[in-house]
């Protein structure tokens, strides 16, 4: 396996340790006060700075498969798995906590349904189709919207403490305003990419009819 796909596979690892630092634990009876005590407390930040770890390795990636020539079909699936797995995962976790609504993350899941199946179709032609530059962008507009609802508690508390004069109320309201449409700016890139891969490979679904 290459380098581009070990960073690729590294990112899909990831995914389960952001949600352990991101969620409490309540399975059952099962309710360990300590660990909870810490997620509530520092969790965020730690699950937010693997987060750009993993966000890092997408950049990374792709820039080292095109520059030493290491594209693969395998690389393409992987890389395209990473970043869903990635994004919808702590999308789903923000819902639970209640920081976002489920319906745009439904929207956003749609959307990832509807370009599989476009692969899908595109594969049974013998085409592996590699994440097009409008389907980057939406990643890359998805990951700095993550990014930021994640470090959210923490920039809250940086800004209350150099300005205490300001109200906690206002502060927190000013700080989720941003996080809030710089979700909505990637939502709204979500649906255009797919509409963009819906228009432009058409084909597929006239040729499986």
């Amino acid at each position: 396996m290459n380098l581009p796909n070990k960073l690729s596979l590294t990112r899909i690892l990831l995914v389960p340790l952001i949600l352990l630092f991101m969620l409490p634990i309540h399975i059952g009876s099962i309710c360990p006060e300590g660990w909870n005590s810490f997620i509530s407390e520092y969790g965020m930040i730690v699950a937010a700075c693997l987060f750009v770890v993993a966000s890092l390795t997408d950049l990374a990636d792709g820039k080292i498969a095109r520059k030493y020539n290491l594209i693969t079909n395998l690389g393409k699936f992987l890389d395209s798995l990473a970043d869903k797995m990635l994004v919808i995962s702590v999308l789903i976790a923000l819902v639970d906590l209640d920081r976002i609504s489920s319906v745009w993350v439904c929207i956003i899941v749609l959307r990832e349904f509807a370009v599989t199946g476009i692969r899908m179709l595109a594969s049974a032609k013998g085409v592996v189709m590699a994440a097009k530059m409008i389907g980057k962008i939406k990643t890359v507009t998805q990951m700095i919207a993550i990014t930021y609802l994640m470090f959210e508690t923490l920039l809250i508390k940086i800004l209350h403490a150099m300005f205490s004069d300001l109200s906690y109320t206002g502060i927190v309201d000013g700080v989720q305003l941003i996080g809030n449409i710089l979700f909505l700016i990637s939502v709204l890139m979500t649906v255009i990419s797919g509409m963009d891969y819906l228009l432009k490979n058409l084909k597929y679904f006239k040729e499986n009819e």
